[in-house]
């Protein structure tokens, strides 16, 4: 059996293919650490006055960014 590089792939790539064969542990461990080596991006201080605003955009961006990806794996299984 071949051993798959993790690497060579894209981080959507790595996501459908963790997603596809989810007992693949050594997928799995290489997606975690390559999302826990991004800089984590800081949306607003508990101080700012405009603080549920800008956790709520954060949400709906990444729902829309979730649906974009599941909506591009759907038609490339077609």
């Amino acid at each position: 059996m071949s051993r798959i590089n993790y690497d060579l792939m894209s981080d959507v790539e790595l996501k459908q293919y963790f997603l596809r064969h989810r007992r693949d542990q050594a997928a799995f461990q290489a997606y975690l650490d390559r999302i826990n080596q991004r800089p984590r991006r800081i949306v607003a201080s508990p101080n700012d006055p405009d603080f549920d605003e800008k956790v709520q955009a954060a949400i709906r961006q990444k729902l829309e960014a979730a649906r974009s990806i599941s909506q591009q794996a759907n038609t490339s299984d077609l």
